[in-house]
């Protein structure tokens, strides 16, 4: 079983066994039919994708941006075109996460071979998209663009404490009047953010650490209602002892490893 918390007071990790706080109240009864793995995500990181999009606020016909084609970012492109979007861009470098973004429908952008915002308005005609996700947070690869490099360095130095490139790319790349929908995870002070740009254009910003149980029932009817299947978004399955070398495989992101459920 894969427990992770970000904040709370409650250690994150794998075990055998484990102490639930709030058990009477906190999980939810899985109707008969459903396999493990189609509910495992449940907990975490199928409801942070959702909230994502959710954010988005979206009506129907949208172009969505997504940065970062991890677990949550896959999520949150499965979940856009759920909620209506016409268009999804996914952004990342890993070919693995590439192909399956693009296998559930996203236009795929790779962000060392392309730039990002100049095709980002090219391919909506100079309006930009009309969300952008940012699903990456404040540990994202080296990036393409000066501005990422000082941020690595800076955090090196100690002289800042998170590397926000795809925060700014996303407030750049999104149109006017636009979303700004954030479930990376920042942990300090953010230097040089485009807030003029973001006022003068009046974008949105939406964030939070998700609520999972507000969403729980929906998403679980959705699973039900054969919407979707989260189990696409496993590519290994281990046992518990096998768990240490595949956080390596995962961080190293060799293997195609995207998510890796453990089975003591």
């Amino acid at each position: 079983m894969a427990i992770r918390t970000c904040w709370g007071g409650y250690a994150g990790g794998q075990a055998e066994y484990l102490r639930v706080p709030y058990a009477d109240v906190g999980p939810i009864k899985v109707p008969p039919g459903l396999s493990d793995e189609q509910v495992l995500f449940l907990s975490d990181i199928f409801p942070t994708g959702f909230m994502a999009a959710d954010f988005c606020n979206l009506k129907g016909g949208e172009t969505v941006a997504v940065w970062g084609c991890g677990p949550v970012g896959q999520f949150a492109i499965k979940s856009a075109f759920l909620l209506g979007a016409e268009r999804v861009i996914a952004i990342d470098t890993v070919p693995e996460r590439l192909a399956l973004a693009q296998a559930s429908g996203a236009i795929t952008l790779d962000f060392k071979k392309e730039d990002i915002y100049d095709r980002i308005q090219e391919m909506t005609n100079g309006r930009g998209a009309d969300a952008c996700i940012d699903a990456v947070g404040t540990e994202p690869d080296i990036g393409s663009g000066f501005d990422a490099v000082v941020d690595r360095i800076k955090v090196a130095t100690f002289m800042g404490t998170d590397r926000p490139h795809v925060l700014r790319q996303a407030i750049h790349c999104c149109r006017n009047f636009g979303t700004v929908s954030i479930v990376g995870v920042y942990g300090g002070l953010l230097d040089k953010i485009p807030m003029g740009s973001a006022i003068n254009r009046g974008l949105t910003f939406r964030m939070a650490q998700t609520p999972v149980q507000h969403y729980l029932p929906q998403l679980l009817g959705r699973i039900e209602k054969g919407e979707i299947d989260p189990s696409f978004v496993i590519t290994h399955r281990a046992t518990l002892e096998e768990g240490p070398e595949l956080y390596k495989t995962f961080r190293a992101k060799q293997n195609g490893c995207i998510k890796v459920v453990m089975k003591p």
